[in-house]
């Protein structure tokens, strides 16, 4: 593996829980992985260990999921009165004026139920991510961490799959001559953005209602799409194929899960409850 060492920072005592959380659940996921047949150190089986760390991190965040969904629908039948106020309060700047607007605004918002917790799944991955490149980091220094044993990082550390190890990054492939390595890193990276872009543009987009929201944020919602797979490709050249392969099946799943919303429970006004009444013949 080729990642390089990361100095201690109190950042580094912060994720120590995750560290734990995440090396006790690519461990126990290994071991019935192989109770189920893999071989110990194959790369299918810690790809598929790092496919259940996905599974467990999006099930743990599933209830706030479901938060978010009647958020943004309660945010949905709010946006009219959200719009009628901001008109109200339009060219007002004083303070007595800016504080009004924000208690009224706050006040309309409790009353349709529209919390703020929208982002909070995804911000919680966050830290997941970073403390799964830390395990890997471990890992390349043949070092145990939480529940990775001495034993478990060896097979770690010496796991191929397509020629890769979860902790090879493109930009090793490139400086080391690895056109293997490189290819099957590439598709690593395609398949992540191209999951993110579709993702974003036919189920996210056609969830949202922006009928009245200001043209400046549709218009970024819109750019989101190609912005967050152009990301992904940005930053894909100094994560591990470790991280890679967590994109691509973190994204897999947002890609069904956003399905789902939208055909079971599409926000109200959005493109998508319009074509679930149409499924249905209410429209």
């Amino acid at each position: 593996m080729s990642l390089s060492a990361a100095p201690f920072t109190p950042f580094t005592a912060v994720l120590a829980p995750f560290e734990s959380a995440v090396s006790s659940v690519l461990a126990a996921a290994h071991t019935a992985l192989t109770s189920l047949g893999l071989a110990p150190g194959s790369g299918l089986a810690w790809v598929a260990a790092v496919v259940v760390l996905v599974a467990v991190v999006r099930a743990v965040t599933l209830p706030l999921v479901v938060h978010q969904i009647r958020s943004g629908r309660a945010l949905a039948r709010a946006r009219p009165h959200l719009s009628a106020l901001a008109q109200r309060y339009r060219g007002r700047t004083d303070v007595d004026s800016m504080r009004a607007y924000r208690a009224e605004m706050l006040a309309v918002r409790r009353e349709h139920g529209a919390g703020g917790l929208g982002c909070l799944p995804l911000l919680l991955q966050i830290p997941v991510m970073f403390a799964l490149y830390r395990v890997l980091l471990a890992v390349s220094h043949h070092e145990s961490v939480g529940a990775m044993t001495p034993d478990l990082v060896r097979l770690a550390d010496a796991a191929r799959l397509g020629g890769v190890s979860l902790g090879d990054t493109v930009t090793a492939a490139l400086a080391g001559g690895r056109p293997g390595t490189l290819a099957a890193m590439a598709a690593l990276v395609v398949a992540a953005a191209a999951l993110t872009y579709v993702t974003q543009r036919f189920f996210v987009l056609p969830g949202l209602n922006l009928a009245d929201a200001p043209e400046s944020m549709a218009a970024v919602q819109r750019m989101l799409p190609a912005v967050s797979a152009l990301g992904i490709v940005v930053g894909a050249g100094a994560v591990p194929a470790g991280i890679l392969v967590y994109w691509v099946a973190t994204n897999a799943w947002s890609l069904a899960q956003q399905a789902g919303i939208n055909r079971w429970a599409p926000t109200p006004g959005s493109p998508a409850e319009a074509v679930r009444a149409r499924r249905l013949g209410t429209a």
